[in-house]
């Protein structure tokens, strides 16, 4: 709790311990865990990343979190991390993993593997404390078959919500058929979906083919497949059909979202009869039905998005322990009452994530 509200941080990562792959990947799969310095038996699962990326974003960690960065980013010190912040409970996505599982050519079998591995080891990070530390479990988009086994093994864990990435997965999009058994038993589950993107990785992703540096991925990736999911899921049926799925949309920021929804309001008025089988209804009105998105307290305009699209769907995350995370995020969150209200920061802070993630 900080300056008396109670805070849900929606979007927090783990640092994965580089041997921790081969302590939890299965026996015939010990040999594909990955180096420290993420390669598989030699090839690297990231993308276009610089030594001078690596070295600052280091630089920027060991600044902001000293303490976490001597204690390993274990559960104690993402613990006393969150008390220092004033966290109550925190949501906890992958750092490595974002990129791990993300590599478009690895075969479904291995992937599989390394799910599991993370969803184990998640499973004892957050064993420190499971009312503060939610695990968001792994599910392996290379083999569907899989997903629906994994997600009711998540469900057994007691978590409430799985991740997946917004991009293609080999050549399937988010609203491929080969997923609705998967859609279909979120929303019988109540499981969250949080859709995370991750720069650098190594499935198609918007500007990766134009350009080079991490200013100019990041910028592109995070909100461009963002926009591309919501398009999916809606143009593709898969919110029509599973009018209970609550599906989240993080770390990419809230101001791309008024112009998609007028843009695709407007594409509807002028094309329903091309997508009238799986589109009943506005693009908008499926997002306000069962939609969330993760917001930025810095970013400006927020009090007119909440006049555009209200204050019910609105998350907020602190991206903790990433080098694009503010030290002091959540502070500048709390702050918002001086551009909001009171009752809306605390919506936004408490309220909204909690119905997002089924918290009681």
């Amino acid at each position: 709790m900080l300056n008396g509200y109670q805070i849900i941080d929606a979007d927090s990562h783990v640092f994965e311990p580089s041997d921790m792959w081969e302590q939890y990947l299965e026996p015939a799969f010990k040999t594909f865990a990955p180096s420290p310095d993420l390669k598989i038996k030699g090839e690297q699962v990231t993308h276009k990343i610089s030594q001078q990326v690596r070295d600052e974003g280091a630089n920027q960690i060991v600044k902001a979190h000293p303490m976490s960065v001597l204690h390993g980013f274990d559960s104690e010190s993402h613990v006393r991390a969150m008390q220092e912040m004033g966290i109550d409970i925190s949501f906890i996505y992958p750092t490595y993993g974002l990129w791990l599982l993300a590599v478009d050519r690895m075969e479904p079998q291995l992937a599989g593997a390394f799910t599991r591995a993370y969803n184990n080891w998640l499973q004892d990070f957050c064993s420190y404390d499971p009312y503060k530390l939610r695990g968001v479990g792994a599910i392996n988009r290379h083999a569907p078959e899989e997903m629906v086994l994994e997600l009711e093994r998540i469900a057994n864990f007691g978590w409430k919500a799985v991740y997946l990435r917004p991009n293609p997965v080999k050549g399937r999009l988010l609203s491929d058929p080969a997923y609705e058994a998967f859609w279909a038993k979120c929303e019988e589950f109540d499981i969250a979906v949080g859709l995370h993107e991750g720069t650098h990785s190594l499935l198609p992703t918007t500007g990766a083919d134009r350009f080079d540096t991490r200013f100019a991925l990041h910028a592109c990736s995070h909100p461009t497949e963002q926009m591309m999911a919501l398009l999916a899921l809606i143009e593709g049926g898969v919110l029509e059909r599973h009018p209970q799925l609550r599906v989240g949309f993080l770390e990419s920021g809230c101001g791309w979202l008024p112009y998609w929804l007028w843009r695709l309001d407007e594409e509807y008025e002028n094309l329903h009869w091309e997508v009238k089988d799986n589109v009943k209804m506005k693009p908008s009105e499926y997002f306000s039905r069962q939609c969330f998105i993760e917001i930025e307290p810095s970013e400006p305009y927020l009090p007119e998005i909440i006049q555009y699209i209200g204050s019910d769907n609105l998350i907020f995350g602190s991206d903790y322990p990433h080098m694009d995370a503010k030290p002091n995020v959540v502070q500048e969150a709390v702050q918002l009452e001086a551009r909001l209200s009171q009752t809306i920061v605390q919506k936004i802070l408490w309220h909204n994530p909690a119905r997002f993630y089924g918290v009681e």
